[in-house]
């Protein structure tokens, strides 16, 4: 049984000014606008696309080799996070609660990748966001926005 799908929202919504995307939560438009009507099946549909790109997104610039040190970790910190996501969502969590206060990764049960060696962990939270809008945006464009085309 699955628990209730919360809404993803994180106060920063950006439809409101004309995205397609949300820049906040990566949601689209119309799901943001439809979220309460939704059924549980609807939304838990939504989560899993939106884990994907973030699990993609954070993959692309770090690793996690220790997954039970980054659990403990988590909890230590007391960062909130979903223990039901995949361990990369519990990375970002991570990196939004206090990547400026990170001095090691690997204190956490991770490594960066190559491509990410010489960046900051803040750097790394941007680009991961970014990442993670991308692949939204892109999934919008290619699948949904052709359905939303008046004929």
């Amino acid at each position: 049984m699955y628990k209730k799908v919360r809404t993803p929202c994180i106060g920063v919504c950006s439809t409101g000014i004309g995205d397609d995307v949300c820049r906040g939560c990566k949601r689209f438009a119309h799901e943001v606008i439809d979220w309460n009507a939704y059924s549980e099946e609807q939304r838990r549909i939504i989560a899993e696309r939106r884990e994907g790109y973030l699990v993609n997104a954070v993959r692309s610039q770090l690793e996690i080799v220790d997954q039970k040190l980054l659990l403990a970790q988590l909890r230590h910190q007391q960062i909130r996070f979903n223990e039901e996501q995949n361990p990369y969502c519990w990375v970002f969590e991570l990196l939004r609660a206090g990547a400026s206060q990170i001095d090691n990764p690997r204190d956490y049960g991770l490594q960066l990748t190559p491509q990410a060696r010489d960046v900051s962990l803040v750097e790394l939270r941007k680009r991961i966001d970014d990442d993670f809008y991308a692949l939204s945006v892109a999934y919008y464009q290619r699948f949904v926005a052709p359905g939303l085309a008046v004929v």
